[in-house]
């Protein structure tokens, strides 16, 4: 049973284990997250443009929102991805684009993208 002080955030970011401690970590500087549910792909910033990918995004994001309460959804891509080895920019466009998709799913939180550099530090997208 949770207690009420828990705070869940939503992280759908690449399974690469080097961006998991920095999101995390993120998550629980700026959002106060007790817990953060990871949902993981390689290059997951790429799947956005894939229909059966983001029914399985959704369903696994509609857990962490409806039964976890999650405050937030941090999209995320990195530097040197070997799941999406494309350049900043188009990592960059891919994720804001993930943003606008889940947007339309009128979820009841904000969602927020990142690029996770190459010094493993979180860069927030506008």
């Amino acid at each position: 049973m949770m207690k009420q002080s828990e705070v869940f955030c939503t992280s759908i970011s690449c399974m690469d284990g080097r961006i998991q401690l920095p999101i995390i970590h993120w998550l629980k500087e700026n959002y106060e997250a007790s817990f953060v549910d990871t949902i993981t792909e390689p290059g997951i910033d790429n799947l956005f443009t894939n229909t059966d990918k983001i029914k399985e995004i959704k369903s696994k994001t509609l857990i962490s929102v409806n039964k976890h309460g999650s405050k937030l959804i941090i999209v995320s891509g990195h530097n040197d991805c070997a799941g999406n080895p494309v350049s900043k920019s188009e990592h960059i466009d891919q994720i804001k684009h993930a943003v606008s998709v889940i947007e339309s799913w009128k979820l009841p939180i904000k969602t927020i993208g990142a690029w996770v550099n190459h010094n493993w530090e979180l860069e927030i997208l506008e």
